[in-house]
């Protein structure tokens, strides 16, 4: 499997790249190209032209969850495919896969912060896929779909309010996912922003793949200013699971990766990461 990071708070120096603070990977696994979250704007296409990927020919978009900084470059994306059907250049039509709340209006102090594309609108363009269940899309390359919440020191907070069959409700991401590919060395964890707990989510992953080693977890692991029991419990969980690598990044903040870096190998992320596995 190959990884390359579209967009990500931070960029590589001397590469002239674009940051947000968002994400978006392009990821080649098992003869499939999957787009993983497009980032806030259109920065994921102008990086991607940058590093000669063709983000006309893809087989898969997978959102992480229905939050701006991953949905939002669903606009221009849909320009680029729209254009290129236009000029008659060569592209496909990916499958759009997403937990089924993901396109959902969100609200955060009455500011609309989820997908500005509806699902209705989108599905007549594309074929969307909804899963609430893993979903095995290739002998080692796994979605993981809704991800079960085993302890009690992360994805307890909610974070605005969302639509829960049409009412208003609180909003605690039940959206979010993670991908997972199961390689020689053990699971590569890919994450949006494990609003559901990194912890959580790497747990999920053992227990869907049957593989309980752990190569290496590249994301955000929404430790924003967090709680002193959230970040005990994160590296305590970290020492013990001792990764080969550790890949924090968009919504990691400083002091939680300084404290990552004491129980295990944290390694820098910013646009332009190229990543390979086995």
């Amino acid at each position: 499997m190959k990884l390359t990071v579209l967009v990500d708070n931070n960029t590589y120096i001397d590469r002239y790249f674009i940051g947000e603070p968002a994400v978006s990977y392009f990821i080649e696994v098992d003869g499939m190209n999957i787009l993983f979250d497009l980032g806030y704007s259109d920065a994921f296409i102008k990086n991607a032209f940058k590093m000669n990927i063709n983000l006309r020919l893809l087989d898969y978009v997978i959102f992480s969850h229905g939050h701006s900084d991953h949905t939002w470059g669903l606009d221009p994306f849909i320009r680029l495919l729209s254009e290129a059907s236009l000029e008659s250049i060569p592209f496909k039509r990916p499958t759009f896969l997403s937990h089924p709340t993901a396109y959902e209006s969100k609200l955060f102090e009455g500011n609309e912060i989820g997908s500005i594309v509806s699902a209705s609108k989108l599905q007549k363009q594309f074929d969307l896929k909804f899963s609430k269940e893993p979903i095995q899309l290739s002998e080692r390359f796994f979605y993981l779909g809704e991800i079960e919440k085993t302890n009690r020191f992360e994805g307890q907070t909610p974070i605005g309010e969302t639509y829960i069959d049409d009412k208003l409700v609180e909003d605690y991401i039940i959206d979010d996912t993670a991908l997972v590919y199961k390689g020689q060395d053990g699971l590569v964890i890919i994450a949006g922003c494990s609003h559901a707990g990194i912890c959580n989510t790497i747990e999920y992953a053992k227990k869907v793949t049957g593989e309980s080693r752990v190569h290496d977890v590249i994301g955000g692991f929404h430790l924003q200013n967090p709680s002193d029991t959230q970040l005990s419990g994160t590296v305590e969980y970290f020492k013990k699971l001792n990764p080969n690598f550790i890949h924090a990044c968009h919504c990691t903040d400083l002091h939680s990766k300084i404290a990552l870096a004491k129980v295990g190998n944290v390694k820098e992320v910013g646009v332009g990461l190229r990543l390979e596995y086995k």
